[in-house]
């Protein structure tokens, strides 16, 4: 017969035993997948702190009206479900807001596909005067003058709250908005419980039948390149023609960044100008071939599919859906 102390050893390490497994077994994916990251922006809890104290931070606005998160709000899949954003003054923007989750692994940042790094992308909405509306030689000196900014800055940074420190906070914090484990992702890693009939189904149209992974390719179902969708037959007077703002190269008129697809079901209304309120009006969009356009993709070509496959395919679309990010990050 054991005696009680053995017991109780058998019984503390079966118990840690236990508890191992459920740890392993419930961890976030999330919390371990490797986020692309610049040599001079390496991340830190700390950094990370400041950036989403900047983010949430109205203060940044020229008025004091509009944070970063009024336009990319967590509990919205990081956007704000308009059709174009309010900046200050009521002011409609430009574009539709993109969310930003999972933006450490773009190439390049912006409908346009034109700035290579999230640190300066950080700058066009603080600038922008439909959105923020400030100036960065004006809200430097008034950010420095915050204390916490201005302490954070010397402890983490080692100089004085600058342009360097603003874009490489909310970089940072940015770069921690991972969400990279919705039902699909599970599904893919072994999981075969996690999706349901029509969700398969609807996965094997969008891969195979329709061959959707064209342009929106694993594991982040986007290409990261501008292209015409041929959401509009001709951009001759329309104000904004995509990309052909940036480089005055008529290729590139009504090019676009093809966005991802994760979280899509969040990220209503669709295209950069928010024209399509529904993931069925997208299809729909698709399915006629789009409208057209001369430097439409070539790979956008009319196609029919049923009711009930349309019904599948946006099924799929919303397994693609994780929200893992408010609990985790105590939105």
């Amino acid at each position: 017969m054991k005696s009680p102390v053995v017991l109780l050893c058998i019984f503390l390490v079966s118990g840690f035993i236990l508890i191992r497994c459920h740890v392993v077994k419930t961890l976030d994916p999330n919390l371990v997948i490797v986020v692309p990251t610049p040599t001079d922006n390496l991340q830190s809890d700390a950094k990370i702190a400041l950036g989403r104290s900047l983010f949430f931070d109205k203060r940044l606005s020229l008025d004091g009206t509009i944070s970063c998160a009024t336009c990319h709000d967590p509990k919205k899949g990081f956007n704000d479900q308009l059709r174009k954003s309010i900046g200050i003054n009521g002011q409609e923007t430009e574009r539709n807001a993109s969310s930003i989750l999972n933006a450490g692994f773009l190439k390049t940042a912006m409908f346009d596909a034109h700035l290579a790094t999230l640190e300066m992308q950080v700058i066009v909405p603080l600038q922008e005067k439909t959105e923020m509306g400030h100036n960065m030689k004006e809200l430097i000196p008034q950010l420095r003058k915050i204390k916490e900014y201005q302490d954070a800055a010397k402890k983490i940074f080692n100089r004085d709250f600058d342009a360097f420190v603003l874009t490489r906070s909310i970089s940072a914090f940015e770069r921690s908005l991972v969400s990279m484990n919705s039902r699909f992702d599970q599904y893919q890693n072994g999981n075969k419980n996690s999706l349901s009939k029509d969700e398969l189904a609807g996965w094997k149209l969008f891969s195979e039948k329709l061959y959707c992974i064209a342009c929106h390719t694993q594991p982040y179902f986007t290409t990261f390149v501008a292209e015409n969708n041929g959401l509009y037959a001709s951009y001759e007077g329309k104000e904004d023609q995509g990309r052909f703002r940036i480089h005055n190269d008529s290729s590139d008129i009504g090019k676009f960044k093809v966005p991802s697809l994760r979280n899509v079901a969040l990220s209503f209304p669709y295209m950069h100008d928010g024209s399509i309120s529904s993931l069925e009006d997208v299809i729909e969009h698709y399915s006629k071939g789009g409208n057209k356009h001369p430097l439409q993709h070539k790979n956008i070509v009319e196609f029919k599919i049923s009711s009930a496959e349309k019904k599948q395919l946006v099924s799929f679309l919303k397994s693609l859906t994780d929200t893992s990010y408010i609990q985790r990050m105590n939105f």
